[in-house]
């Protein structure tokens, strides 16, 4: 809980500087655009249904949902693309973590029933994505746009960088949710490649890893669907299509990135009392892997923050020209 406490803590201080500095820099050569109030109400009344239904079927407790409704708001109104991204996240997250939820106990010592996320687990996977839409309202204004380095470059990265840390955050959730229920071998362990029990931090199976890249493809087509239906001037820009492909490779990497910080910074072990992997150190538990240095919300919240800085920055090099 501490360390939950102080990475955001450090991260919402980080967020708040660069939004203050860029909206300095804003009031002298920035872009911003006033919001249509029709706009406005969609993006307070869509979230607010949503999360209303999250609250009521336990996917979200009442801190998680208080999160969630200012992060689907900021999100929905710089772009409704980064909405259907986040709705496809958020949707098929919390059916999978439902889903064969009886075996998921028998494997997983923290397993919730219904898997009930709170504000932290909220802010974690969507604290930057929540940032790069700040930015994003800055740099162009609310509003949606093709994705294309030529005609806007930053713009374009933010948009991207934004997709990548919810493909991770994607591929992470339908790995860990997939993998261990439906793989047949035992989980191995990405730094030695040894063989671990199930529910491992840091153990991967092909299961799980072809489970990330559709997580992370299913983002990437949520995304690439609004963009057909919202952008209007599609044809003027670059092929949108690499941005399927794009949230598939970020769903896979950012789950291989995740497994690999679990595995070295979070604390697995075998308590033998229980039959099941679990995050603390006891006389009767064996280690397996790791230290005790970051929980799994740190981990994952490591792991967005990195797939959202470099990831871009590949895609810029490869993306097609209209």
């Amino acid at each position: 809980m501490m360390t939950d406490l102080i990475v955001l803590c450090f991260t919402l201080a980080i967020s708040l500087s660069f939004w203050i500095i860029s909206i300095a820099i804003s009031t002298y050569a920035g872009t911003l655009q006033p919001v249509s109030p029709w706009r406005w109400l969609f993006s307070v009344l869509v979230p607010l249904i949503i999360t209303s239904r999250a609250l009521k079927n336990k996917s979200l407790d009442f801190g998680g949902c208080l999160g969630a409704l200012l992060v689907g708001f900021i999100l929905t109104l710089a772009n409704m693309s980064f909405l259907a991204a986040l709705f496809a996240f958020f949707i098929t997250s919390s059916k999978l973590t439902r889903w064969k939820g009886a075996v998921k106990k028998r494997i997983d010592s923290e397993y919730k029933e219904g898997g009930q996320r709170n504000w932290i687990q909220v802010f974690c996977n969507g604290g930057v994505p929540t940032e790069l839409a700040l930015l994003y309202m800055i740099e162009v204004g609310p509003g949606e746009m093709p994705v294309d380095f030529t005609m806007q470059y930053s713009a374009s990265w933010m948009c991207l960088s934004l997709l990548g840390a919810l493909a991770c955050s994607t591929g992470d959730t339908w790995a860990s949710e997939v993998g261990p229920v439906l793989s047949k071998s035992q989980p191995r362990l990405t730094t030695t490649w040894a063989e671990v029990p199930a529910g491992t931090n840091g153990g991967v199976t092909i299961v799980g890893l072809l489970a990330s890249f559709l997580g992370g493809a299913t983002v990437g087509t949520a995304y690439f669907i609004s963009q057909l239906l919202l952008v209007s001037d599609l044809h003027m820009a670059a092929p949108q299509w690499p941005i399927v492909a794009y949230g598939a490779v970020a769903g896979l990497l950012g789950s291989l990135l995740d497994s690999l910080l679990g595995a070295v910074m979070q604390y697995s072990g075998y308590d033998e009392s229980t039959g099941k992997v679990v995050n603390f150190e006891s006389p009767k538990v064996k280690w397996i892997c790791g230290k005790p240095i970051l929980d799994n919300n740190g981990v994952n919240l490591f792991s967005s923050i990195l797939i959202a800085l470099i990831l871009p920055g590949v895609a810029w090099g490869v993306w097609p020209v209209r």
